[in-house]
């Protein structure tokens, strides 16, 4: 099976890590009580720390980690966008070349963190049904059972971010449900 190559902003693998690792949390706290006896608080979910090793083969190996590494220096979350995970907001928190590079070899190693702000809970206006521009209707597509907003990128040619950008609405990309109405135009 070939999947489609795992995408940061502007950056797309030439071949996906070989590595790939998502961390949940929950933060909890521990309250004593009398007689031995305590109370357990749950402080809420926290990040989702996607991890990552992967390497670099061939004659552009080096470039190859020196393009990833210029992505990281790009201030700001981005999408990251897995072919088999959930999409995510996230920041390029770490990479870490994991030995001394080979002219045709680098390992590497990677971390993003979610970026919570996108879920930030707040009540938003509902979007116009009007463009801005041209004052024509905006195109919607209606979600169906089965759907996943990168199947719906797909379906109309569009990127991952442009899509999100389009609907700004949206809580979390991650999880539409059948009859929500995703801008696509």
């Amino acid at each position: 099976m070939l999947l489609a190559p795992m995408r940061y902003k502007d950056y797309s693998w030439p071949h996906n890590p070989r590595v790939y690792s998502i961390d949940y949390e929950r933060k909890m706290a521990v309250n004593k009580i009398p007689f031995g006896y305590y109370f357990l608080q749950d402080l809420g979910r926290t990040r989702r720390v996607m991890r990552g090793e992967g390497e670099f083969c061939g004659e552009d190996a080096y470039a190859q980690f020196g393009a990833l590494a210029n992505v990281f220096y790009d201030k700001g979350p981005g999408m990251l966008i897995h072919p088999l995970w959930q999409s995510a907001s996230a920041y390029f928190v770490e990479l870490r070349l994991e030995q001394e590079p080979r002219p045709w070899y680098v390992r590497y190693s990677f971390a993003f963190w979610e970026d919570m702000s996108y879920y930030s809970g707040e009540a938003r206006p509902l979007q116009e049904r009007k463009t801005a521009a041209a004052g024509a209707a905006a195109q919607v597509h209606q979600v169906v059972k089965g759907e996943t907003l990168w199947g719906i990128a797909q379906k109309y040619g569009l990127s991952m971010q442009s899509l999100v950008g389009l609907n700004p609405g949206m809580k979390n990309p991650n999880q539409i449900q059948v009859g929500d109405e995703v801008r696509i135009r």
